[in-house]
């Protein structure tokens, strides 16, 4: 018995666990013997908690008890109501983490105490420690946070042995990255990334269903978008279109309100037309990464797609057009990320197979501080001071010297940024520290500001003042994205006070939570159907008979596999 050290992709609409054994990287199933574990968490009826399937099974039954895509908000002060608490997006993503690492002990008898964790390659300094501490509410230590598009990256260049290079295109279901990496003599390097954190799959849904709202009205249909798990319908039919498009030329978008089935046809050419702006979107990250890396397109000698968005036809059009070639299909994009992010783990364990391969990642966006420009006898604040720019190799630490603007000024405040544009309005506040300075006139004191930007991509901040002598670390405060330690004590505690689901009970729950859905879902003969299968599942449950509970339940998946009802 050892403890294990894992990699987990915790996704926007689904997330996995695999793990290092005999030379490669493998997936470990769900309870419900799946690799993708929706990122969805909820409360069941008696307050119990329910994560994965189960969950996102109720989230157009119970919307009120069901929480869904919070990955969008980590670090920010954004929190959700279940019931009668609050939950803010690090704990929600904390019983993800919890439930794939209880996935793992359960396969391979072991403790799990380690994991690297991916992010995606745009996420902030705030976004990174509350994915650190979302680890740390599941009783794990984060050994690394690594960019999705560099684990990707990893996942296919671990056994290359020509020198490539190539450009990851990670499209998920929340957010858009693009890497470019070269591969040579046992080191992958990553040469620039840039991405677009709301930008997914969730948002071609979302355009599905303003189209299909805004077709609705245009006919004289006024829908009730706050009836009750309403809008959780029409998510959950637009990602069903979304799919089908995958495969065929045109699909029905179909929705119950009331007593009233709503359709509307839509086909290739007019589900280019609703989402041309988001395609449109994914043209300014790939042209920066070229930039930046100093790549020509025809310098790729491949494209690897990741993410389930990326199966999206529209999408393989588009990256076919813009490169001039087919991207790589050799890889699964919904599992890849994982595979890389468990390499990782096994190079942090010194895997022996693994011995000669170095990774290398960037900085993939500026940080910087607010400054003001002295214009004539004129002081204008807000501009932009960028201390480590976009694409800079890491681990760095960088120093730059600014000078007090005041006489006699007494204090010194650092607004820290990140982002491109001049003005600090127009880039993403990080947070803000302030230290005591000697009085003297303005510009004699100097400070040293040193931002170190580490692999995991967290952000430290220290000054040094050379007059006095004093060299202080100093924590970024006012960031309502980031708990203090004191949080997350209390976070913790309350964690663990919740009871979770049985896991031995969940393929049952699942059947309960899909035939209530379904049931929610139709009409006439097919509701009465579903309403019966119901109370005799409730029945046989109640009988506590395991043989007679494994028949039905079996008897009822085949049945409803027959009905064809989207299940």
């Amino acid at each position: 018995m050892f403890d294990m050290i894992v990699g987990i992709d915790l996704g926007t609409t689904n997330s996995l666990v695999a793990v290092w054994r005999e030379d490669a990287a493998q997936l470990v199933p769900n309870a419900l013997g799946h690799f993708l574990t929706p990122s969805v968490v909820g409360l069941d009826d008696d307050g119990q908690v329910l994560v994965g399937q189960v969950a996102r099974e109720r989230l157009q039954t119970h919307p009120q008890l069901t929480a869904a895509l919070f990955k969008r908000y980590m670090g920010s002060a954004h929190d959700v109501r279940l019931g009668a608490r609050r939950f803010r997006p690090e704990e929600l993503s904390a019983l993800v983490l919890k439930s794939l690492k209880a996935d793992v002990e359960r396969a391979f008898g072991e403790p799990v105490t380690e994991a690297v964790i991916s992010v995606p390659a745009y996420f902030s300094d705030a976004q990174r420690k509350a994915t650190r501490i979302a680890g740390e509410l599941a009783g794990l230590k984060v050994e690394k946070l690594i960019n999705e598009p560099t684990a990707a990256a990893l996942a296919y260049g671990v056994h290359q042995k020509n020198e490539t290079t190539f450009l990851v295109f990670d499209l998920g279901g929340g957010t858009f990255d693009v890497s470019i990496l070269e591969l040579f003599e046992g080191v992958m390097e990553v040469r620039a990334s840039a991405g677009d954190n709301f930008l997914g799959g969730e948002d071609f849904d979302d355009a599905l269903v303003a189209h299909f709202v805004a077709a609705q009205s245009s006919a004289g249909h006024l829908l009730d978008l706050h009836q009750h798990g309403f809008n959780q319908r029409l998510r959950r039919e637009a990602q069903r279109v979304r799919h089908a498009l995958g495969q065929q030329e045109r699909e029905i978008f179909r929705v119950l309100q009331g007593e009233r089935e709503l359709c509307l046809e839509i086909d290739q050419n007019s589900l280019h037309e609703v989402v041309s702006p988001l395609l449109s979107r994914l043209r300014a990250p790939i042209d920066r990464a070229l930039r930046d890396a100093r790549i020509r397109v025809s310098d790729l000698d491949e494209v690897i797609l990741v993410g389930g968005s990326t199966r999206m036809p529209l999408v393989r059009k588009l990256v076919a057009s813009l490169f001039g070639r087919f991207p790589s299909l050799n890889l699964n994009p919904d599992e890849v990320v994982a595979q890389g992010a468990a390499i990782q783990a096994a190079l942090k364990a010194r895997a022996a197979a693994l011995e000669e391969v170095v990774l290398t990642d960037v900085c993939p966006y500026s940080l910087g501080v607010e400054t003001s420009v002295q214009f004539g006898q004129q002081t204008e604040a807000g501009h932009y001071f960028p201390i480590i720019e976009r694409n800079t190799v890491v681990p760095v630490s960088k120093v730059r010297e600014l000078q007090t603007l005041h006489d006699n000024q007494q204090q010194v405040l650092l607004k820290i940024y990140q982002g491109e544009s001049r003005l600090v309005k127009d880039n993403i506040y990080l947070g803000e520290l302030s230290i005591a300075v000697p009085p003297r006139k303005a510009g004699e004191v100097t400070l040293d500001v040193r931002f170190t930007y580490d692999n995991s991509g967290l952000l430290d901040v220290q000054v040094s003042i050379p007059m006095t002598g004093e060299t202080r670390n100093l924590i970024i405060e006012n960031n309502a994205g980031v708990l203090s330690p004191a949080e997350i004590a209390q976070r913790l505690s309350e964690l663990e006070s919740l009871k979770v689901h049985p896991r031995d009970q969940q393929v049952n729950s699942l059947l309960l939570a899909r035939i209530e859905r379904l049931y929610q879902e139709h009409l006439g003969e097919l509701r009465q159907c579903f309403g019966q299968m119901a109370q005799d599942f409730h029945q046989v449950l109640n009988s506590q008979d395991e043989r007679q509970i494994r028949e039905l339940r079996k008897s009822i998946e085949r049945h409803l596999s027959e009905l064809d009802v989207g299940i």
